[in-house]
């Protein structure tokens, strides 16, 4: 769907506000002038400064009698702030300086102000109940986007877990029945070929001893494909390792930096380790911090070597989705198996960290 232009929906909010001065008709002096000049030109700034716009309302509203450029100026703080306080407090300034008698030596009585800020009340409090009923439709989109993005990472790693199982089920059962029975026609073969006292017997049992020997090799290496992971990766190692670390961190949909390294000769259940424990820290960041970013520094000396995970704060509200919560224990059991330690937990600017700890 093509949308118009930002800066010609700008301009011609101008315009209304423009046209709602000249109706007016009351503009008598360069003062009333100027405010209402500045107040119709401070709309084009809304989309990046609406306090200060909305300010530079406040003092039209007080000199002249008009609707349009106020009620824009509203709206558009309301739309891009959650902030109540600030927004009750800027209906009421509206308000006063609506109902308030200008010039002021000008007498009015009192019951028609009290009259006139309860119309301009009603008046300022309608463009902020649009405005934050516009944020909130805006909100709500982005959190069901995000929600389905969720759903759809969850139903992908559903679908690779699956076909794994799948995969070193059939491993499990071709290694366990077929090689067995492949194993013991080698065996005879081999007993048949000493035994046999015709040659061509011999030669017979020579051929299926081979083939026998050919098919385990080719089993061995079906197996190990069968057993390797379900994703789009060649190699036959089904663990990760620290090589496939880059990857993950460019595939875990949120901004993520990465400091140190690790040497290559560490061992392959400390790798994994690693591995698993920022794969895990990122999915919770993903979960639990919309919208924060993460560190990820890898960390070694002679005697220990370890990764750190911290996010910032959060800028959106969580996603409620469905958790085991057994990922950050698993954590710590891997590490304790492994002769290391694992902590968890908040920080002080309202982030997240979790730190490894391995022996070399």
């Amino acid at each position: 769907m093509n949308r118009r232009p930002p800066w010609l929906i700008d301009l011609a909010l101008v315009a209304v506000a423009v046209a709602d001065v000249l109706a007016d008709g009351e503009v008598t002096s360069r003062v009333e002038l100027v405010a209402a000049a500045i107040a119709c030109a401070a709309l084009l700034l809304r989309r990046c400064f609406p306090l200060l716009v909305f300010a530079l309302t406040l003092p039209a509203s007080l000199l002249l009698a008009i609707l349009a450029a106020p009620a824009i100026a509203l709206y558009s703080l309301a739309e891009r702030t959650a902030n109540r306080a600030l927004l009750l407090g800027s209906v009421l300034a509206t308000s006063i300086a609506v109902s308030m008698p200008w010039p002021p030596g000008e007498s009015v009585a009192q019951r028609d102000i009290v009259t006139a800020f309860a119309y301009a009340l009603a008046w300022a409090g309608a463009p902020v109940l649009l405005g934050q009923l516009v944020r909130t439709r805006r909100d709500l989109s982005a959190r069901l986007v995000e929600i389905e993005e969720a759903r759809d990472h969850e139903r992908r790693l559903h679908a690779q877990a699956v076909l794994a199982r799948e995969r070193a089920q059939i491993g499990r059962e071709m290694h366990d029945v077929v090689a067995h029975q492949v194993s013991l026609i080698a065996v005879r073969a081999g007993a048949l070929q000493v035994a046999a006292t015709d040659a061509d017997a011999a030669e017979a049992a020579r051929t299926i001893r081979r083939l026998s020997v050919d098919t385990l090799d080719e089993l061995r290496h079906m197996v190990t494909l069968l057993r390797a992971a379900g994703g789009q990766s060649t190699e036959l190692t089904p663990q990760p390792t620290l090589a496939d670390l880059r990857k993950l961190l460019d595939s875990s949909g949120i901004r993520v930096e990465l400091r140190g390294e690790l040497p290559d000769e560490l061992s392959a259940p400390g790798q994994r380790t690693v591995y698993r424990t920022v794969q895990e820290a990122l999915t919770n960041v993903r979960k639990h911090a919309p919208g924060a970013t993460a560190t990820v520094e890898l960390w070694h000396d002679g005697d220990h070597f370890g990764v750190t995970v911290s996010n910032t704060e959060p800028t959106r509200p969580a996603v409620s989705l469905p958790s085991s919560r057994h990922g950050l224990v698993g954590l710590a059991e891997r590490a304790e198996l492994l002769g290391g330690s694992f902590e968890s937990g908040p920080t002080a600017d309202r982030g997240y960290r979790v730190a490894l700890r391995l022996p070399r």
